[in-house]
């Protein structure tokens, strides 16, 4: 293999060079998110803990239940303790700086997620005001917020009627041990949030948006859910209980089917690169073929012309490959720290990376045998007499 011929060959229009190895590097990238993505979002219900319920309206996730649902649940056979959980919706400073808010009971729900550690502040903290709160990690390293710093938020769903912001103390920063559990999220007492409601201090929606409710260790999780249903099957409000794993599942059916969706975006990305690799092949091909004479003439076997093309595109898809492969895995930290609020398990593996460089060598093959089979057949008097 003439390699210098090779290397020439493919300097010979670097923008043209450059383009082919940035959409082959693009491809492989997008490929590995997506990826990253169904796994992460499989991962959040395989990891989901088979001792945690969720209750809600069984009209829909964004209708409250009535508080006083709480004790009837409480006292379902196998139930150990009852969460509240309200969505807050502050946006602070502006709406494109997004992240969870949730009221919670703090005590309980701190009892209730043996995943999640505070790996700064205690527990006793949190409790000591009913305006602290606690972050995640990933949420403290994206706003560079500290232990003792204040949060202002806008209540967007919950304003304060004069007008002011909510502010909440950092108390503690959480990490989670589970894939299930995102480190982007604040937690604040939910009792904050009910008296403001009670004293008219604050407009809003009363009640819970979703009980979580915790069983004991061995109880039975389906006669629980029949059982807690069945409690409000004539109303006031008709509930819906489901497992951790299926209250996860229910956001990713929001979706749509998933898999198909990313199935049907990853074919597409691999069909538009494969043929602008074709064309990019072809008009090489045919800028080279009075050069393919010439060689042929000068005693180069068809084998050899035919070889330098095909490597020719091999070379740039790897390159590509390669380079898509890199960013994806260097940047995964990065990614996950900005996904993980909406994919908690969002990871990129290295397996997968590489299974991308693989498949970019295998469409620089598929990509560049017509050309080179175009070329080893040719004749070297056709090939002169081109104009091309």
């Amino acid at each position: 293999m003439p390699w210098k011929l090779l290397w020439r060959n493919v300097l010979r229009h670097p923008i043209r060079a450059i383009l082919t190895v940035g959409s082959v590097a693009t491809a492989v990238f997008l490929l590995c998110i997506l990826d990253a993505s169904y796994r992460g979002l499989d991962a959040a219900v395989a990891d989901a803990s088979k001792t945690r319920l969720w209750v809600q309206s069984a009209v829909s996730l964004f209708v409250d239940l009535p508080e006083g649902y709480q004790p009837k649940i409480e006292a379902v056979p196998g139930v150990k303790d009852v969460v509240r959980f309200q969505w807050f919706g502050g946006i602070y400073q502006d709406p494109s700086n997004f992240f969870a808010q949730f009221g919670v009971d703090a005590a309980k729900w701190s009892a209730n997620y043996p995943e999640i550690e505070l790996v700064e502040g205690k527990l006793a903290d949190w409790e000591a005001a009913r305006t602290n709160c606690i972050i995640g990690r990933d949420l403290a390293d994206r706003f560079g917020w500290r232990v003792g710093d204040h949060v202002p938020l806008i209540g967007a769903i919950f304003p304060r009627t004069d007008g002011g912001v909510w502010d909440f103390t950092i108390a503690g920063i959480y990490e989670s041990r589970s894939v299930n559990i995102d480190q982007g999220t604040l937690y604040f007492h939910y009792e904050y949030l009910r008296e403001g409601l009670e004293q008219g201090a604050v407009q809003g929606p009363r009640g819970v948006g979703v009980f979580l409710t915790c069983l004991h260790p061995g109880a039975d999780a389906s006669a629980a859910i029949a059982a807690i249903e069945q409690t409000y099957e004539n109303g006031p409000q008709r509930v819906r209980a489901t497992t951790e794993a299926e209250f996860q599942r229910q956001f990713i059916t929001m979706l749509g089917s998933v898999p198909t969706l990313l199935a049907g975006i990853g074919s597409g990305v691999l069909f538009a690169i494969f043929f602008a690799v074709l064309n990019t092949v072809l008009m090489a091909a045919r800028e080279r073929t009075r050069d393919v004479g010439i060689l042929k003439a000068l005693g180069f076997t068809d084998g050899s012309i035919a070889g330098l093309l095909l490597s020719e595109a091999m070379l740039l898809c790897t390159a590509g490959g390669a380079v898509g492969a890199a960013l994806a895995l260097l940047s995964n930290r990065a990614l996950w720290s900005f996904m993980s609020a909406f994919i908690p398990g969002f990871s990129i593996h290295t397996n997968v990376a590489m299974s991308g460089l693989a498949l970019s060598v295998v469409i620089g093959a598929l990509a560049g045998a017509l050309p080179a089979l175009r070329m080893r057949r040719l004749a070297p008097v056709t090939a002169l007499r081109s104009e091309a």
